[in-house]
């Protein structure tokens, strides 16, 4: 079992992100000497995985310290179900539930922050109404724990443009490097990209923007 409470408290502070700077996803853990390296290579902020299920390659509170003392900023975003799942409103209690319960009591990332949903690859033929409950449901354990819920829209996400803007509660969109589906009104605040591997670890390069209605991501940094 995970420890009910971090080891160390993090340092830093939530900031909003500024647009045009260049950051990364990586679904690996990083050693000091990692984050350095991609600091060094140009990369200042950070997207780790959290657990939906397992823990194994989850951010740490060690790991999230030395991304940080790497002058990394950092986000946490949580592990997708396997392809060609089926949303529903129970599920989305339930991982919304172990994101928070994770972010707080094993990394001890503060409130105020973003803490990311992956929405992609679900079951053909899924009925947009139990996606939506699915992403409400995250959305409101999420933000009980205190911090701001954010949506990675990945490919086969099933919302259409009008439904991610009008019928879910998020207000910071993150678009798959393979996602050709806007968010009505307001766009993305993260735009992906394909998979580079600059220092030998292969990463999802990442750039923030301000969307159409001025917001931003919410970040820790130092």
């Amino acid at each position: 079992m995970p420890p009910t409470t971090p080891l160390v408290s993090l340092p830093g502070t939530v900031q909003k992100a500024p647009a045009g700077v260049q950051g990364f996803d990586v679904n690996q853990p990083l050693s000091a000497a990692d984050a350095q390296a991609l600091k060094n290579a140009g990369y200042d902020f950070c997207l780790r995985y959290i657990p939906r299920v397992s823990v194994k390659n989850c951010l740490t509170n060690a790991e999230a310290l030395a991304i940080l003392n790497a002058g990394i900023a950092l986000m946490p975003v949580q592990h997708v179900s396997p392809d060609n799942w089926h949303p529903s409103k129970q599920l989305g209690t339930d991982y919304g539930n172990t994101a928070a319960n994770y972010a707080k009591n094993v990394v001890g990332l503060p409130p105020g922050m973003n803490v990311w949903c992956d929405l992609e690859m679900i079951a053909p033929h899924t009925f947009a109404a139990d996606v939506i409950a699915y992403c409400q449901a995250w959305y409101t354990a999420v933000h009980a724990a205190g911090y701001i819920p954010g949506v990675y829209v990945g490919f086969h996400a099933i919302l259409n443009s009008e439904q991610l803007y009008n019928d879910i509660s998020f207000k910071h969109y993150w678009s798959a490097y393979n996602n050709d589906i806007p968010v009505a009104t307001r766009g993305f605040q993260l735009m992906q990209s394909e998979v580079i591997s600059p220092t030998g670890i292969e990463i999802g390069p990442d750039k923030t923007q301000n969307d159409h209605l001025g917001d931003a991501v919410l970040w820790l940094s130092l």
